[in-house]
């Protein structure tokens, strides 16, 4: 399969400088934007792409760029593009990668989408912890803006754009895009009731777009080669590659670059190396601690949009939690319900009281306290916090994903935590 977001990542990989990504046809991208192709050329390509945002929910790029007003006369004044650099979701570790190895993709796709939207200002918010990944880009900011790439009149088009680097306190709810704004702005990151929306109103006000790293990483490329070559490189109905990731009790951990539509199965066994010696798959979360479990039996379904929607989950962001058979999924998603507990950013009642009730919920049944009474909680929690609109954004409803599905496949565990007075997985211990 041909390579695009990692084609300058080898399996012992170096960081990327400028001399090495346009050897390598980088910031060709740019220069053919720069050269000829206005703001609504590049909104066409990239409409025309089928491009869904690589962050979790898969919304069409092109659409999304479509609602930002355009023109100096109907919006005067600075607009902003937002690189959302957090990766907060479980699980997932993908937007790292690309960021530390090959830091000029993400800026070249960072400029070009900043193009499309009439931005003149663009901002990497990237979680603190990234240390690594903040140098390597601030490294590649300064050279661009030596080359020209950046600045004034970038490549004598005419167009100006300064771009910067902010390390965030980095919290899950920033992946919520107005949650990440108020923050970016100095403020409590709380999600902002919406309408408006950032493409109308966001940063400071005007007019923004919030897009996750791998994304935008993809923009320079479908820009360079078209939206009919990237259409192509899709094996099922949704197009281009994708950064596919597995972590648990697999052989092989790791994250790899696969056509869209690539089956589990081969993710799993043949780039994941199969599960441990002396362990089977129980379940596995498809995209992320904020997904539903799938079993065994969705091993063949391909890894799109609306296949794994279809099956009962999300694809989220791509990057697989695995489940094995010596692992106890009570424990495993109260695990998870302890982190999004921890993340709420406690706005609204659901969400600030309902996780934690969850949480001790789940940790009596671990520890073996359990009675029957707290299945039908537990049911009537992931039906109240988990419905959309009942509290004031999605990290709620997708914190009762794997909840809910837990007790869809795995009820058995439950019940045998609480008619045997502990967890059957740790001999007693409750541990």
């Amino acid at each position: 399969m041909e390579k695009v977001l990692t084609r300058n990542i080898a399996d012992d990989p170096v960081p990327t400088d400028m001399a090495a990504y346009e050897a390598n046809g980088g910031y060709q991208g740019l220069k053919k934007a720069m050269a000829g192709m206005s703001s609504a050329d590049c909104l066409k390509v990239i409409s025309d792409s089928n491009l869904r945002g690589r962050g979790g929910a898969g919304f069409p790029t092109g659409m999304k760029w479509s609602f930002v007003p355009m023109g100096e006369k109907c919006t005067p004044g600075h607009k902003y593009l937002i690189c959302n650099a957090d990766e907060m979701e479980p699980g997932t570790f993908k937007d790292r990668l690309l960021m530390e190895y090959d830091p000029h993709q993400l800026i070249e796709g960072m400029i070009l989408s900043a193009y499309t939207i009439e931005a003149d200002i663009a901002y990497v918010f990237i979680r603190g912890e990234y240390l690594v990944a903040i140098q390597r880009l601030r490294d590649a900011i300064a050279e661009c803006y030596e080359k020209g790439y950046l600045g004034d009149n970038i490549l004598g088009s005419g167009y100006k754009l300064d771009m910067y680097v902010h390390p965030s306190a980095g919290r899950y709810i920033c992946g919520e895009e107005t949650a990440l704004i108020n923050a970016l702005e100095g403020k409590r990151a709380n999600p902002r009731a919406k309408p408006p929306f950032p493409q109308v109103s966001g940063l400071w006000g005007r007019p923004t777009i919030v897009n996750n790293v791998e994304t935008l990483c993809n923009i320079s490329h479908i820009v360079d080669k078209g939206a009919d070559w990237f259409m192509s490189l899709g094996r099922g109905e949704d197009a281009g590659t994708k950064m596919f990731g597995a972590s648990g009790k697999v052989k092989n951990p790791g994250c790899w670059e696969l056509p869209m539509g690539t089956p589990i199965r081969e993710i799993l066994e043949d780039h994941a190396g199969g599960m441990q010696d002396g362990l089977e798959l129980k379940g596995f979360l498809p995209g992320g601690g904020s997904t539903d479990f799938l079993t065994p039996d969705h091993l063949d379904l391909a890894m799109d949009y609306n296949v794994i929607g279809k099956a009962g989950s999300r694809m989220g962001t791509g990057t697989m939690i695995i489940l094995d058979d010596q692992t106890c999924p009570v424990g495993m998603t109260l695990n998870l319900i302890k982190f999004f507990a921890h993340e709420s950013c406690g706005f609204c009642t659901p969400c600030r009281e309902g996780l934690p009730w969850t949480r001790e919920v789940l940790k009596k049944i671990e520890m073996g306290n359990g009675v029957p009474e707290d299945i039908d909680t537990l049911i009537h929690q992931t039906k109240y916090i988990g419905a959309m609109g009942n509290t004031h954004c999605a990290l709620a409803p997708g914190a009762m994903e794997p909840l809910q599905s837990a007790l869809k496949y795995f009820r058995d565990d439950f019940d045998r935590h609480i008619s045997g007075g502990c967890c059957p997985y740790h001999k007693g211990t409750g541990a």
